[in-house]
């Protein structure tokens, strides 16, 4: 008897510790009308913190219900995809991400380990998986804030290219010869003409390489980015640049405009941030992030792999 009732106590306090954490989501967690899950460099075959920051991303969508999940990059280290067919299709994200609030639609941008593979399989994928969506190298959503009622306030994403806006992955064809398939100035142009005419209240950027950050990668990555970009965010009223590649979480704003920029730290394996004079905020977990959008508010939370709310970033307009 005694036996039998360890168990049961056992099993009720299992059971009262599988809820705590998603309590701790829905009682902390900014609440939406249109609520995104954010991550970046996550594909490490469920190695390093993967797989915890995937449950934790299950937890905090059980709260919120996204609308979509956005993957900001190199979610198949290291070398991509070969085809459609590529086990890594499976160990690095269909096995990883299975919680059933996860099973809503991905949008992704190709990263530089993507550009390693076959990129093209990476878009034909979409044709293959109920809920990845990569119509094309760049692209752009106008998302309503209330599915219910079209005309509600909206939110422009523009998914971007950026490998091919840096000189060095141009100049090594034999490392990434897809980035040859893309035309840098009619990227920009393209860029520049969307959100020219971009009506939405908010406009955000989804790219894989940094334009601000501080790490021990090439600056030249971000200055050529700069270079063609910054002055196209500037004069269109880019709200947020939303990026990865450094596997640290940075928020930066330079004092010339008031445009963020949010390296969104890295879903598995993290590295040390630096920091300077433009940092708002360093973090060195890895970890995710959610974006929600209410009439006039844009909130960003940063959670740890802890499952901890550790930064947050508000606009208003």
């Amino acid at each position: 008897m005694n036996k039998i009732c360890f168990m049961l106590l056992a099993l009720v306090f299992a059971s009262c510790a599988s809820t705590e954490p998603e309590k701790r989501a829905a009682e902390g967690t900014y609440d939406g009308e249109l609520n995104i899950l954010m991550l970046a460099d996550a594909g490490r075959n469920g190695s390093y913190d993967q797989r915890l920051n995937a449950e934790w991303m299950g937890v905090y969508a059980d709260a919120l219900g996204p609308e979509f999940v956005i993957s900001c990059g190199d979610l198949f280290h290291y070398q991509g995809i070969q085809s459609t067919a590529d086990p890594l299709l499976w160990s690095n994200f269909e096995s990883i991400y299975t919680h059933g609030e996860l099973q809503c639609p991905w949008y992704g941008v190709l990263g530089n380990h993507e550009y390693r593979g076959n990129t093209q399989a990476m878009m034909d994928y979409s044709e293959v998986s109920r809920r990845w969506n990569m119509p094309d190298r760049y692209y752009t959503l106008s998302v309503p804030l209330d599915d219910d009622e079209p005309d509600s306030e909206r939110v422009r994403f523009l998914f971007i290219d950026t490998a091919p806006l840096i000189d060095k992955y141009r100049n090594d064809p034999a490392q990434y010869p897809d980035v040859q398939e893309v035309d840098p100035d009619a990227e920009v142009r393209w860029i520049d003409s969307v959100l020219r005419v971009s009506p939405e209240r908010w406009k955000i950027v989804v790219g894989h390489h940094p334009m601000y950050t501080y790490d021990k990668k090439d600056d030249i990555e971000q200055e050529n980015l700069r270079a063609r970009l910054e002055e196209v965010f500037r004069r269109n009223g880019v709200d947020a640049y939303f990026c990865g590649h450094i596997h640290t979480f940075q928020h930066i704003r330079t004092g010339r405009d008031s445009i963020d920029y949010v390296v969104n730290t890295s879903a598995s394996k993290q590295r040390a941030p630096q920091r300077g004079p433009l940092t708002q905020y360093a973090g060195e977990h890895s970890g995710f992030g959610l974006l929600s959008f209410d009439e006039g508010v844009m909130h960003y939370t940063l959670v740890n792999s802890r499952g901890e709310l550790e930064y947050e970033i508000e606009r208003r307009k």
